[in-house]
C-alpha cells in the first residue's frame, strides 16, 4: 500500500510540474498528452487500490467466519471431552 501511495504521489508531483508554465503561456500538446496520461494512470491506480481494499475486506470477513467456526468446534470438542469424562 505504501508503494502505491508513493507512485501516486510521484505522478501528482510530475503532473504538477508539467502544469507550471514555462516560457510559453500554454502547455504544449506533448505536455497535455503527458498530463492526460498521468491522470489516467492515477485513476487506474486508485481503482486498483480500491479493488485491493475490497479484496482485503472480503478476506478479513472470511477469516472472522473461519475463526468463529474454529471456536465453535473447540467448544464442541470440549463438551464431548467433558461428557466422556463423566
Amino acid at each position: 500500500m505504501s508503494n502505491m501511495f508513493r507512485i501516486m504521489l510521484g505522478c501528482v508531483v510530475i503532473a504538477s510540474l508539467l502544469v507550471v508554465p514555462g516560457c510559453s503561456s500554454s502547455p504544449s500538446e506533448e505536455e497535455m498528452k503527458q498530463l492526460n496520461d498521468m491522470k489516467a494512470e492515477v485513476a487506474a491506480m486508485q481503482k486498483q487500490v480500491s479493488d485491493k481494499q475490497n479484496e482485503k475486506n472480503a478476506l478479513e470477513r472470511q477469516i472472522a467466519e473461519k475463526n468463529g467456526k474454529l471456536q465453535q468446534c473447540q467448544a464442541d470438542q470440549q463438551a464431548v471431552k467433558s461428557a466422556l469424562g463423566k
